[in-house]
């Protein structure tokens, strides 16, 4: 059960990519809407991540799980039969807060259920369960969307979770052995209303102000956000001054690897999103491809990234952090075939022509992914775990938000002239991002050993 709701969430992140411009269609949505769709669920799952782990430590872990699969489930109903692009964005946002409320408590389930030789296991089938639902996510869309029951069309994207949650629901109790924290934790209400509040005012008029014209209002946002941050931080440090429990320990940024492993992680994540997004639009808008073959299109992808991420475990051992940088510079390579295929084609000639720079990505994300996140939490002492592993998913999420507003302003504001000169000035951004992660990786320990 708790695989089916890890595979889920995961999948529906990946799975409205293909989506996108069917929903636009249907629902007459700007392009605002369409990157809220995206940014939305990053969003709300981002500042929601510890504060439901705390929940589910203080009320039972299965009982905050099961909480979220429900509020997961009827915020893809709402999703599926969504009238207004109003409503779809607004049910996706409730779709975070429930994916929230499922992912971090998932991990707790499995730490206190499995012990020694299982717990390595467990959590591999967990990691391979997120690839499989990452990598399948596209095509499983383009299908269903080709599919069309009963004139469902993208709505099946999020209706199939429906049943699967009703199901899962039904038998967590039997299943899924319930526990908590022996140690009443205590929740940060006042962080984590800074925290929302602070990443709102920065994604908000980024998404909402080129089509807008950027009136004032988003100077304005985008001026108040880092007094919000800061606002949070500032909250924080008191919060551990006066033996409180901050939803970000200050202590544990102390450690220089950990900061730069954090700051890494926003860079890289930023662009992660947000390449899926422009992707999906140059093939299915541009080039005019149906879901299913953008779906297709995306497996190429995939493959490589499965590939990859298989040798990478072995591949750390041997050459530390610098496999990071490898994987950061052949995903940054692969930005640049992408656009030379994109430049030479445009959105006409073969589609064989993006398969190389696609393989490259692919391959990049695999070196790269897993092996970075393991290199933060190697750094970090054992006592701040499993904070540490919060705030790391935390600023994926972060960076997904934030990468869709960014990307899209330039994505969006070059249409103008063509989705190729689009997609080809947002690789470039992407791109130097992606030279700017390899430079990072040089501030991370030089060994995953604690």
């Amino acid at each position: 059960m708790l695989l089916i709701g890890t595979f889920m969430v995961v999948l529906d992140f990946f799975i409205v990519n293909v989506a996108l411009p069917s929903m636009q269609h249907d629902l007459h949505a700007g392009t605002g809407a369409i990157e809220w769709v995206v940014a939305g669920f990053a969003l709300t799952s981002a500042v929601f991540l510890i504060t439901a782990a705390r929940l589910g430590d203080r009320m039972g872990r299965r009982l905050t799980f099961s909480i979220g699969l429900g509020v997961f489930t009827l915020a893809s109903a709402a999703c599926g039969v969504a009238g207004s692009p109003s409503m779809l964005v607004a049910a996706r946002l409730a779709q975070g807060v429930g994916a929230a409320l499922v992912m971090p408590n998932v991990l707790s389930i499995i730490n206190v259920t499995y012990a020694g030789a299982d717990l390595p296991r467990a959590l591999g089938i967990y990691g391979l369960v997120m690839g499989l639902a990452a990598a399948c996510g596209q095509l499983i869309g383009g299908g269903l969307i080709q599919a069309n029951v009963a004139g469902s069309g993208w709505r099946a994207c999020f209706l199939i979770n429906v049943p699967v949650g009703i199901a899962a629901l039904a038998l967590a109790p039997r299943l899924v052995p319930e526990s908590r924290s022996e140690r009443q934790t205590r929740l940060d209400p006042v962080g984590t209303l800074l925290l929302t509040a602070g990443l709102t005012a920065v994604v908000l008029p980024l998404v909402e102000g080129r089509q807008h014209g950027w009136p004032a209002w988003t100077w304005i946002s985008l001026a108040v956000a880092p007094v919000l941050l800061l606002g949070f931080v500032s909250h924080q440090r008191h919060l551990a001054r006066h033996g409180g429990e901050p939803l970000l320990a200050p202590a544990m940024f102390r450690a220089r690897s950990f900061s730069a492993g954090l700051v890494t992680q926003l860079a890289f994540w930023c662009g992660q999103a947000s390449f899926f997004l422009v992707l999906a639009l140059y093939l299915q808008q541009g080039r005019g491809l149906s879901a299913l073959d953008a779906g297709l299109v995306f497996t190429i992808m995939a493959v490589a990234y499965v590939a990859a991420s298989a040798q990478a475990p072995r591949l750390v051992v041997r050459f530390g952090r610098r496999l990071l940088a490898i994987g950061a510079l052949v995903l940054a390579s692969g930005h640049g075939l992408l656009l030379a295929a994109v430049a030479d084609v445009g959105v006409g000639g073969s589609i064989a022509a993006l398969f190389p720079g696609l393989v490259l990505i692919g391959a990049g994300m695999g070196l790269l992914l897993v092996p970075l996140t393991t290199t933060i939490l190697s750094s970090v002492e054992t006592k701040y775990a499993g904070g540490a592993s919060g705030a790391v998913t935390t600023v994926q999420n972060v960076g997904g938000a934030l990468g869709v507003a960014i990307t899209g302003v330039i994505f969006f504001g070059a249409l103008h002239g063509g989705y190729a000169h689009a997609l080809e000035l947002s690789l470039i951004e992407l791109g130097a991002l992606l030279l700017g992660v390899a430079l990072l990786t040089r501030l991370l320990p030089a060994s995953s050993n604690r």
